[in-house]
C-alpha cells in the first residue's frame, strides 16, 4: 500500500458517480473517498451511508473548504463543469472532472492558467484513455503494426427521448456531440497522436428538444482521416476501427468496457471474410478504478495526469468546430 493516501471529495450525487465511479474508486489502494456533497443534505447523507463515506455535505462549497480533502471528483452536469472546477482549483484542490471538461475551449484555457497558478493537478475523466485495451491498441498503431494509419471509423449511439433526461436538455450541454461524440474525437486524436486540421459535419436536431440527436463528422488529420456518427436516438451500438496500409484493428467494446468480463481487440489483414484474425483478450478490469488510481498516483508522484487540460482543450476545440461546420455548411479549420 502507498504511504500516501489521496483523500477525495465527490461533487454531487450524480448517478454515474454513485453507481460506477465511486464504487470503482473504493477498490484503489492509493485513495480514499472521504466526503460527498449534494445541494440536498439528505441526498448527501443517504449516499454517504450507502457507500460508507465518512462525511457528507449539504452544499458544494462547504466540502471544497474541508482542509482534509486533497482532490475533487466532479460528475456534475456538463454546464456546471467549468464553474465548479474553477472553484475547486481556487480552493487548492486537485480536480478530476467528467467529460466534457467545459463547453467552451476558452474556459479550458482559463482553467489551465489557474491550475498553473495554484500548483494543482486537473484533468478530464476519459476513463477509456487508460484501459488496457486502449493502451495496447494505441501502442500497436504507434509501433507500425498496421502500417501507416490512414483511416479511422467510429460509431456510438443509444436511444433516449425522455425530455427530463439531462442528456436531452440543451441548456445543460445535452445532445449527442457533448455526451458521446467526445469519445471518437478523443480516441482518434489518441490513435493518430495528432490534432485534426479541419472538420466538416452534418447535424440533425430533435424538433422538440432542440438537441443534436445525430451527428456525422469527417475529421482531417495530417496523416489520415476519421469519420464517425453519434446519436442519442438510434439502436445502442459502439465500435472503433483503425485502418492501416497493411492491417486493420477493431476494438469490440471501445467505450463502455464491462468491469466483470474480458474485452477483445481484433487485428486482421482484411479480405472478405477476414482471414485468420488475431484476437487479443484483456482480463476483466474496472476502467474507472484504473483512471482514479493513476490520477491519484500522479498527485503522489507529481507527474502528469492521464488526460491533461491541454488534451481537453484540443477535444473541446474540435467539438466547437464540428458545431460551427454544421451551422455554416462548410469545412472549419481548427
Amino acid at each position: 500500500m502507498n504511504s500516501k493516501i489521496i483523500k477525495w471529495g465527490v461533487l454531487s450525487t450524480a448517478k454515474i458517480g454513485i453507481e460506477k465511479v465511486i464504487p470503482a474508486m473504493q477498490k484503489c489502494d492509493n485513495l480514499e473517498i472521504h466526503a460527498i456533497s449534494s445541494r440536498n443534505e439528505q441526498n448527501a447523507r443517504l449516499a454517504s451511508e450507502k457507500l460508507g463515506i465518512q462525511k457528507s455535505y449539504g452544499d458544494y462549497e462547504s466540502m471544497l473548504k474541508d482542509p482534509e480533502i486533497d482532490a475533487i471528483y466532479s460528475p456534475l452536469p456538463n454546464h456546471l463543469h467549468y464553474a465548479w472546477t474553477k472553484m475547486a482549483i481556487e480552493h487548492g484542490k486537485h480536480v478530476l472532472c467528467e467529460k466534457p471538461m467545459t463547453l467552451d475551449k476558452d474556459q479550458v484555457a482559463e482553467l489551465i492558467a489557474l491550475r498553473d497558478q495554484m500548483g494543482v493537478k486537473a484533468g478530464e475523466a476519459f476513463m477509456v484513455h487508460t484501459h488496457p485495451q486502449w493502451l495496447d491498441a494505441v501502442q500497436r498503431i504507434k509501433n507500425g503494426e498496421l502500417g501507416q494509419l490512414n483511416s479511422v471509423q467510429g460509431f456510438f449511439s443509444y436511444h433516449k427521448t425522455d425530455p427530463a433526461n439531462i442528456r436531452n436538455i440543451l441548456e445543460y450541454g445535452g445532445g449527442a456531440m457533448w455526451d458521446i461524440g467526445c469519445y471518437p474525437v478523443h480516441t482518434s486524436r489518441y490513435a493518430f497522436g495528432q490534432e485534426p486540421t479541419r472538420v466538416v459535419s452534418l447535424i440533425d436536431r430533435d424538433p422538440d428538444l432542440k438537441i443534436d440527436r445525430q451527428a456525422s463528422v469527417l475529421m482531417d488529420f495530417p496523416s489520415g482521416q476519421c469519420i464517425f456518427t453519434v446519436s442519442t436516438q438510434l439502436v445502442p451500438y459502439q465500435k472503433m476501427i483503425f485502418f492501416g496500409e497493411k492491417k486493420k484493428l477493431e476494438i469490440e467494446i471501445p467505450f463502455n468496457a464491462p468491469h466483470d468480463r474480458s474485452t477483445n481487440i481484433f487485428i486482421d489483414e482484411g479480405g472478405l471474410p477476414p482471414g485468420n484474425p488475431q484476437q487479443i483478450t484483456f482480463e476483466a478490469c474496472d476502467q474507472y478504478a484504473i483512471q482514479a488510481e493513476r490520477f491519484s498516483q500522479a498527485i503522489i508522484d507529481d507527474t502528469d495526469v492521464p488526460v491533461s487540460l491541454e488534451n481537453a482543450y484540443g477535444n473541446t476545440a474540435v467539438i466547437e468546430a464540428i458545431f460551427q461546420s454544421a451551422e455554416k455548411g462548410r469545412w472549419i479549420n481548427i
